[in-house]
């Protein structure tokens, strides 16, 4: 019998589970009980982080961004001073707006008096240098003043030279008691009036001379004629009358084309990166491969209240044939 216990006692002992198990057994779900409640405790974090973003994933960089700008406002707070930004270094582009190439001096050639045109010897596009004839008026009407003036004048110079003559012979019988004081004084008045005569003579003729000189038109300056405004025997005057169907103001308009601007209007939120002979490179839109240097050369002093823009211009350096008024170029302002 104790045999018997004994052998029925073994393979119960085998199966009795001891203390430190039953304490190992016991620990385990409360493990996975706190696991559980730190999974759904992270769950709700995030769901409350992406609800305040707006929804929007918060990723690495995101996040060291957040901390960059909390530490940034924590030193503006305590007082720490901030490492501020590097300055462009010189020759890189702070600014890029796009303008329009323009002559720097546009000359629209108009007459000084109503006219016919007679004669006009060039069209768009010739070149033409300063002093050359480029356009006549009919001027047989002035032709025929500067004769008459003359006539004039040349009467005026006789009559003047005959009351020399008399009064000298006034003044020597004056001083031979030959004849009265009054007959002296009577001369005197002629050859005055004489004198008079001829000067008046001499500035219509002056007057008569400047009208027929304006009938032949010259170059002003150097350049390449725009537009062409007029034809022969049309009528042109020095200012409109109103209409549009009235006679041309204009023979010519004509500029320098090696002399050019590129015209631009600055936002005025971008003033600041502009200043007066700072470096640019421009390059027109339509060759792009193109560039050009220049500089600010004009910035207007009044801004357009109703477009909220400054007026800048920039002066192309060796501009060539490939610049064209009135073609849109890109400008890049550099830093200093």
């Amino acid at each position: 019998m104790g045999n018997m216990s004994e052998a029925t006692n073994e393979p119960l002992s085998r199966l009795h589970i001891g203390a430190e198990k039953k304490s190992r057994r016991r620990g385990g779900p409360k493990f996975l009980l706190v696991i559980v409640a730190l999974v759904l405790l992270g769950a709700v974090v995030i769901f409350l982080a992406m609800r305040k973003g707006g929804g929007e994933a918060i990723s690495p960089k995101q996040s060291a961004a957040t901390t960059t700008a909390a530490g940034a406002a924590t030193a503006a707070t305590t007082g720490m001073a901030s490492t501020p930004a590097a300055p462009a270094r010189a020759g890189v582009s702070v600014l890029t707006v796009s303008g329009y190439v323009i002559p720097r001096e546009r000359v629209e050639i108009s007459p000084k008096f109503m006219g016919t045109v007679k004669w006009i010897g060039v069209k768009k596009g010739d070149e033409v240098k300063k002093g050359d004839v480029i356009v006549s008026l009919e001027d047989d009407e002035y032709r025929a003043r500067v004769m008459e003036t003359e006539g004039r004048l040349a009467l005026a110079d006789a009559n003047l030279t005959n009351a020399e003559v008399n009064l000298k012979r006034q003044i020597e019988l004056s001083h031979k008691d030959v004849d009265s004081v009054s007959a002296l004084d009577d001369a005197q008045r002629v050859r005055d009036g004489d004198v008079a005569e001829v000067k008046m003579a001499r500035g219509q003729l002056a007057l008569a001379q400047t009208y027929l000189d304006w009938c032949t038109i010259h170059a002003p300056i150097n350049g390449t004629i725009l537009e062409k405004l007029v034809n022969p025997n049309e009528l042109v005057v020095p200012q409109s009358f109103g209409g549009g169907n009235g006679p041309s103001t204009a023979f010519l308009a004509m500029a320098d084309l090696t002399d050019l601007q590129v015209e631009i209007d600055l936002n005025e939120a971008d003033t600041p990166k502009v200043h007066m002979k700072q470096r640019c490179r421009i390059s027109p839109e339509a060759y792009p491969d193109k560039s050009y240097g220049g500089y600010v050369a004009e910035i207007a002093p009044e801004a357009n209240r109703s477009k909220g823009t400054l007026q800048v211009k920039v002066q192309v350096e060796n501009p060539d044939r490939f610049l064209t008024p009135e073609l849109t170029a890109k400008v890049d302002f550099l830093a200093d």
